[in-house]
């Protein structure tokens, strides 16, 4: 046995963060994993998607047990992409963490700062303008486009019209409430879905699409007026 590996594995007591660093490091190198060896960040995406889906549904489960395992699992993937970072040079885990604590830190100015804030709303109304600020995002076009395309296209559907309200910009289509209640909700989608299932639409894709092609063209009339 690799004496680094030895030496992990016959550690006493609890392992750590950087433990698991080491862990990875260690399948990393030239003595380590042949499969871990050729993964990229690339290769690896999907299951950093994986795992936060399998972390959120330990939360609607209401359990511990699994939370703590799949929180582990995510924490894996983090320190993967950090490891594959710090080989090529760009970023490291520390750096991550840097600049993660700093945007905390920046958006409480109510807790790290003179601000005072006494509700919930003013304290989301704030972090958004502080991420605008900070991210550079002036016009409600470049808000909008900020908004990951990778999210699920429904969940991206209720951002953007969130944010497309706020931002008093034209919506391509009229809100339709027509329904009762969730449940009444959940139908309709769920028409919807097999309707485009009949006629052989990816409803995914469409969503997603459409909702680019929008986006696209709120930035495209800002670029035109400018």
């Amino acid at each position: 046995m690799n004496p680094e590996a030895k030496k992990i594995a016959e550690k006493k007591g609890k392992y750590t963060v950087d433990d698991l660093r080491a862990v990875m490091r260690l399948l990393r190198s030239p003595e380590g994993c042949p499969w871990d060896r050729e993964q990229t960040h690339e290769s690896i995406r999907k299951n950093l998607i994986e795992e936060a889906y399998e972390a959120a549904e330990a939360i609607d489960l209401s359990s511990p047990e699994m939370l703590r395992e799949e929180l582990g699992d995510l924490l894996l993937q983090v320190v993967y992409h950090t490891c594959m970072a710090e080989e090529e040079g760009t970023f490291s885990f520390e750096d991550a963490a840097d600049e993660v604590t700093r945007k905390m830190i920046s958006r409480h100015p109510h807790i790290f700062g003179e601000l005072t804030l006494s509700t919930s709303a003013e304290v989301s109304e704030m972090w958004e303008k502080v991420k605008a600020e900070t991210k550079h995002r002036e016009t409600p076009g470049e808000v909008l486009d900020a908004v990951a395309k990778t999210l699920p296209a429904l969940m991206r559907a209720e951002k953007i019209a969130k944010k497309a309200k706020k931002a008093s910009v034209p919506f391509p289509v009229e809100p339709d409430a027509s329904f009762e209640d969730a449940d009444g909700l959940a139908r309709r989608l769920l028409a919807l879905a097999a309707g485009a299932q009949e006629k052989g639409i990816d409803a995914e894709e469409a969503l997603s699409s459409y909702l680019t092609r929008y986006t696209d063209t709120v930035l495209e009339n800002e670029k035109n007026r400018n």
